[in-house]
C-alpha cells in the first residue's frame, strides 16, 4: 500500500503542471525556441551575423564568421535550452532556405568529436546515474544511520558522434562517478561508504526515442573511520562487472518514460544473483516559472534477483533552474525518497528508508 500512495502522489505531480493553461503542447513551440536563441545570440554574439530557423524543436544556424571554439560555444547554449532536440550548423548554401522556413537536409557532418551533450539524457531519479549532486538524508529505518550526508561526483562525457542506423545518430561516452555517504551525527562526520563506478556508454537517438547500452564496473570502500570504530559487523568486497540497456521515449507534456535490465558477467562475492530490471517514469514540465524555475518528478523504480524482485524505488521531485544564463548547466533542488535496498555497495543487504533534499547538477 505504501507503494502504492507513493506512486499516486507522483502521478499527480505530474498533472498538476499539465494542468496549466499555459502549459500546452508536448514541448515549447517552435516561435518561442527561436524567441529565446535569439535572446542568446544578442547576448553573446552581438556583433556577429547569424542567421537561424527552428522547426520541430531543429536549430538550423549559419554563422560563417565563427570559429570553430565559438560555434561550439553556441552549439552549447543552444542545445541546452530545453525544447531545442538538435542544433544543426548550415553551410551557406543551405542558409537561404532555413531563412525561409523550407525543408533542410539532414546535414549531420558526422563523426564528431567531444560533442556538446549525450544523446541520451540522464536518469533523474536513478541513484547510480553519474553527476554531481549533494544531499541531506533523514533515515526512518536501516542502514544504522539518523543523520547522512550524500554526495556524487561523476559525469557522462561523450566521445564521439557518429551516424546510426534508420537516420539515427550515436554516442560513445565515457562514465564515472563516486558515490559517497557520510555520518552526520559523528564528531567529524565520518565516511561510511564510497562506491566507484566507471562504464563505457554506447547511445542511440532518433527523434523522441533513445536507447543507453553500457558495460560498466562497480566497487565499494567502507571508510576508515566507520571500520576503525568497530561499527562494521564485517566488511563485504563488493566488486562487479556488468552490462545493462534501456530504452528511453519522450512523450507529450514533458513527460518520459524509460525500462531495461541488466545482468552481472563478474561478480564477487560469486553468489550474487546476476539480473535486474529497471524503469522509470519523469516529468520536466511545459511550464517555467518566472522563467526560470521548472517543476520536474521522477520516478526510478529497481527490480533484483538478488533481493527477490523485491522493489528499490527512489522518488524526487522539486525545481530546476534554467535560462540563457545558465548556458547547457541545469540545477535541481529536489525533495527525495527512497525505500528499497541500499544502493550502498557495503549495505547491499541492508533495506532502507530515507527522506532527503539535495542539489543536483546535470550537463545535458
Amino acid at each position: 500500500m505504501r507503494h502504492l500512495r507513493l506512486t499516486l502522489l507522483f502521478c499527480l505531480l505530474c498533472l498538476l503542471p499539465a494542468a496549466a493553461p499555459a502549459a500546452t503542447g508536448s514541448q515549447p513551440s517552435d516561435e518561442f525556441l527561436a524567441g529565446y536563441a535569439k535572446a542568446i545570440l544578442d547576448r553573446d554574439f552581438p556583433a556577429v551575423a547569424i542567421s537561424l530557423s527552428v522547426s520541430d524543436g531543429v536549430v538550423c544556424l549559419s554563422a560563417p564568421d565563427l570559429s570553430s571554439a565559438e560555434r561550439e560555444r553556441l552549439t552549447r547554449l543552444l542545445i541546452g535550452v530545453s525544447g531545442v532536440r538538435e542544433v544543426r550548423l548550415l553551410p551557406e548554401q543551405l542558409a537561404a532556405q532555413a531563412e525561409s522556413g523550407r525543408q533542410v537536409e539532414n546535414d549531420k557532418q558526422t563523426p564528431v568529436l567531444l560533442p556538446a551533450a549525450f544523446l541520451f539524457r540522464p536518469l533523474l531519479a536513478d541513484p547510480r546515474w553519474p553527476h554531481f549532486s549533494a544531499s541531506y538524508q533523514s533515515y526512518a529505518r536501516g542502514g544504522g544511520l539518523d543523520h547522512a550526508g550524500a554526495t556524487n561526483f561523476g559525469e557522462t562525457i561523450p566521445l564521439v558522434r557518429f551516424d546510426g542506423p534508420a537516420d539515427g545518430l550515436m554516442d560513445l561516452a565515457i562514465q564515472a562517478g563516486v558515490f559517497s555517504v557520510f555520518d552526520m551525527d559523528a564528531a567529524s562526520h565520518d565516511l561510511v561508504n564510497a562506491d566507484y563506478w566507471v562504464g563505457l556508454p554506447l547511445a542511440y537517438r532518433k527523434g523522441d526515442f533513445s536507447v543507453l547500452a553500457r558495460v560498466f564496473h562497480q566497487s565499494s570502500h567502507l571508510g576508515d573511520e566507520y571500520l576503525l570504530g568497530g561499527r562494521a559487523d564485517e566488511r563485504v568486497n563488493l566488486s562487479f562487472e556488468s552490462v545493462d540497456t534501456i530504452l528511453s521515449y519522450e512523450l507529450p507534456l514533458g513527460l518520459r518514460t524509460y525500462a531495461g535490465g541488466g545482468f552481472m558477467f563478474h561478480k564477487e562475492p560469486e553468489d550474487l544473483d546476476p539480473w535486474s530490471l529497471q524503469y522509470g517514469l519523469e516529468l520536466r514540465s511545459p511550464l517555467i516559472l518566472w522563467n526560470t524555475l521548472r517543476p520536474v518528478a521522477a520516478l526510478d523504480v529497481q527490480n533484483r534477483q538478488e533481493s527477490g524482485w523485491d522493489f528499490d524505488l527512489s522518488l524526487r521531485a522539486g525545481v530546476q533552474l534554467e535560462g540563457p544564463d545558465f548556458w547547457s548547466r541545469k540545477m535541481q533542488i529536489l525533495f527525495e525518497y527512497y525505500n528499497g535496498r541500499s544502493p550502498n555497495g557495503q549495505f547491499y543487504e541492508n533495506g532502507i528508508e530515507y527522506y532527503g533534499l539535495g542539489l543536483h547538477f546535470f550537463y545535458d
